[in-house]
């Protein structure tokens, strides 16, 4: 079976980062699931042969949707807030929560492989061993074993400091054949690096030393939940991190600076320190160049920094193809129901 035969149902499926990267990988799109209208345009706008579904995943009826029918594999990065401090950590009991559902979906579709991503609290929080507990429950029950990592989107080229925690699922010879990826030996870029170039474009002529000063990879993306706030890099001690690299963490800049714009820390920060833009967010998120965002500033801003950044998910979808290539041996139920 050639690579590209291995079919993808993608929920939570937001701008497309996590199925952007498992295409990548050589493996086809055929349904793409998610509750947010701008979200939808970006993908249909992206990728018009994706079957976009526009759905909230906790309501959907599968047998609806022929495209749910089935899939080589079934993806979800979950919605980050049910996880998170700021989302006071609801997990289930957060209306915004997808992890029961895309349980449920597994069940239906009897993919050959389950990947959940996730942010690593979900992983090792004693808050969460209920939630993990269903979820190694019902893997045993689909008939899967499962391996979990939590991983570092640095390692893999993106230019941010990021983890992501991933559960893969698969039947005992398809796992026997899996192995998590190594990480990318070439150096990962520095903020500075990542951005240079857009900094530069509108004539700063500040772009290089500030360039220069941002020498680590950026910090986490954070911000942008929905129900919450606008276009901003998070929380005060986030803003902080940001501000050591010369970046206002208060709002997002519409264009890069400009050619009489100057880095001085004697006035108000919004005036006094770069502005990043949501263009210059997507490509600390690892997205291509060439990918293009559907809605105002706030929305965009939601849609890609909640993304799982392509590359992370292109090195793993990789070694899932790789395991795939064997043979399979795990048996498929010719009842699908929830």
């Amino acid at each position: 079976m050639r690579s590209s035969d291995f079919t993808v149902i993608e929920l939570c499926a937001g701008a497309g980062g996590q199925a952007l990267g498992l295409e990548k990988a050589g493996l086809r799109i055929t349904a793409a699931v998610d509750v947010d209208g701008d979200s939808c345009a970006t993908l249909r706008q992206n990728r018009p042969d994706w079957h976009v579904i526009q759905s909230d995943l906790n309501e959907i009826e599968p047998v609806e949707h022929e495209r749910l029918d089935t899939a080589d594999i079934l993806s979800c990065g979950l919605p980050r807030s049910p996880y998170t401090v700021a989302g006071k950590q609801l997990a289930a009991r957060d209306k915004r929560d997808a992890l029961r559902a895309t349980l449920d979906m597994a069940s239906y579709v009897r993919p050959r492989v389950l990947v959940i991503e996730s942010l690593p609290t979900l992983h090792s929080s004693p808050r969460f061993e209920v939630e993990r507990e269903m979820v190694r429950e019902t893997i045993a029950d689909l008939g899967y074993v499962s391996t979990w990592k939590v991983v570092s989107a640095t390692d893999f080229g993106v230019p941010q400091h990021r983890s992501h925690g991933f559960v893969v699922a698969m039947g005992a010879s398809d796992l026997a054949r899996f192995t998590w990826p190594e990480p990318d030996p070439a150096p990962c870029p520095s903020l500075g690096q990542a951005l240079h170039a857009s900094i530069a474009s509108r004539g700063w002529p500040g772009a290089t030393a500030w360039a220069a000063h941002a020498s680590e990879p950026a910090p986490l993306i954070m911000g942008g939940a929905t129900g919450r706030g606008g276009a901003d890099l998070g929380a005060s001690r986030a803003k902080a991190i940001w501000a050591r690299r010369h970046v206002y963490g208060g709002s997002l800049g519409d264009v890069p600076p400009g050619p009489d714009f100057r880095i001085d820390h004697s006035i108000e920060p919004k005036h006094g320190l770069v502005k990043i833009t949501v263009p210059q967010v997507a490509i600390l998120q690892g997205f291509p160049s060439d990918w293009k965002l559907h809605g105002r500033k706030t929305s965009t801003f939601r849609q890609i920094s909640q993304a799982t950044p392509p590359p992370v998910t292109a090195a793993l979808g990789r070694e899932i193809r790789t395991a795939l290539e064997g043979p399979q041996h795990l048996p498929r139920r010719s009842d699908r129901r929830l």
